[in-house]
């Protein structure tokens, strides 16, 4: 009786396991915000971002203003695990990924007219209130004191 059930353990731990929150499998939400637009060069679009931890997420940060701007939040950067960052671009129609960068990410800036896409799960929840853009304007003000600020909740 032992023998047997020593077998069929073995039978069992040979068979390919999936685990049933496999992020590798997952279809990444998808949450477009904008960096700046042509109406309001200083700020984010939507300011809350509502997240869920344990879900992968495709967030695309896209600059539609006439100036360059960050996604700042060492809060948010702390709480999430990245899969990767890309530089995306549009060549002949089409998107294109110009470049991919895996590892911790704590800022990204994002030039005028283009976007960037940020592959993440987030780890830990929180309310966080320091997302910003800390680029220094041609008056001496940062995008920051024009009121470029925002909040990530993670639940």
């Amino acid at each position: 009786m032992r023998a047997t059930s020593a077998i069929a353990a073995l039978a069992v731990a040979a068979l390919p396991a999936e685990a049933a929150g496999d992020l590798s499998r997952q279809d990444p939400i998808e949450v477009t915000v904008d960096l700046g637009t042509p109406e309001t060069p200083f700020g984010f679009s939507p300011n809350r971002i509502e997240l869920e931890t344990g879900k992968l997420y495709k967030l695309v940060l896209r600059n539609r203003s006439e100036l360059p701007h960050y996604f700042t939040s060492h809060e948010f950067s702390s709480r999430v695990f990245t899969r990767k960052v890309q530089v995306v671009a549009t060549v002949g129609g089409r998107k294109e990924t110009l470049a991919e960068f895996k590892g911790a990410i704590r800022e990204i800036e994002v030039y005028p007219g283009h976007s960037a896409e940020w592959w993440l799960v987030p780890v830990a929840t929180g309310r966080l209130t320091d997302l910003q853009c800390g680029i220094r304007d041609k008056d001496g003000k940062t995008h920051v004191e024009h009121g470029m600020v925002g909040e990530i909740v993670i639940r």
